[in-house]
């Protein structure tokens, strides 16, 4: 399948981005997960889609002209809106996954004319959620941690907020010894600039009831207790929806393309 990459050079910052495949226009994207996470699943849903993938703004090949700019998922919604004006083959079906969730419900609310449905697969939205204040003070302990030069122990303090459960030694495993610089960089922008912005964002449920693009809420078959399941629930049940089960855990799509894929062809015939 040919991929052709180009960039969109918006406002305040240049976006990377990658189309695949010819058909309706799906969107994939994630926050601070880049294009080449959603390569896997891309390159099955070419075949009868046109597929278009990014690296969001200040991660890996889209950088910002002021480096100190958070990234908000307004900001990040227009980003999408502008990339799906651009590649003209919409409007579109946008699935975001965990920080991507929140920036396709962002585009939904802002940009409605450009989705004609988005997946929220996870969103980390702490403001729906009785606990928020608890999970704020934890937010912000778990970035001083990070920005304090302790990467595995914020790390860890995420997995425990999230309650993601890992074998022991796998944080050790994923986040110690020699690491790809360009990485560690995303990292540390996401923690500094993206992950507060992001998680403390609240979408407005009523205006999300009120548009037109359809919102489908999914969460991962393995995911039963995690903050983002917990997140997802309380989303569906604000918009009036039931929450689509999907393969996997909060990056099912990683884990298993093809059964991901699967389900979402599924989705997708439900929107069609």
């Amino acid at each position: 399948m040919t991929t052709v990459s180009s960039t969109l050079r918006v406002s305040d910052a240049r976006l990377h981005f990658e189309v695949r495949g010819q058909g309706p226009l799906v969107v994939l994207v994630g926050a601070p997960m880049d294009a080449q996470a959603f390569e896997p699943l891309a390159e099955l849903l070419a075949a009868g889609h046109t597929v278009l993938t990014t690296d969001p703004r200040g991660i890996r090949r889209s950088p910002v002209d002021d480096p100190r700019q958070d990234s908000t998922p307004p900001l990040r919604a227009r980003d999408l809106a502008r990339l799906i004006e651009h590649v003209d083959a919409g409007p579109a079906v946008a699935l975001g996954s965990s920080g991507g969730a929140c920036s396709v419900l962002a585009l939904a609310q802002a940009h409605p004319e450009r989705v004609r449905a988005v997946v929220a697969h996870e969103p980390p939205l702490i403001e729906l959620l009785d606990d928020r204040d608890e999970l704020h003070k934890g937010t912000d302990d778990l970035i001083a941690t990070y920005l304090d030069g302790d990467v595995i122990g914020a790390w860890g303090k995420f997995m425990a907020q999230a309650n993601i459960q890992l074998p022991p030694g796998a944080l050790e495993q994923m986040f110690g010894g020699e690491r790809d610089p360009e990485r560690v960089a995303d990292e540390r922008r996401w923690f500094e600039h993206e992950l507060r912005e992001t998680t403390f964002w609240k979408p407005d449920l009523a205006a999300l009831r009120s548009v037109e693009t359809r919102i489908v809420v999914g969460i991962g078959e393995a995911s039963g207790g995690e903050l983002c399941d917990r997140a997802s629930r309380v989303l569906a049940g604000g918009l009036g929806v039931e929450p689509v089960l999907f393969p996997g855990g909060h990056i099912g799509f990683t884990e298993d393309p093809a059964a991901f894929a699967v389900r979402f062809r599924e989705v997708l015939d439900t929107i069609n």
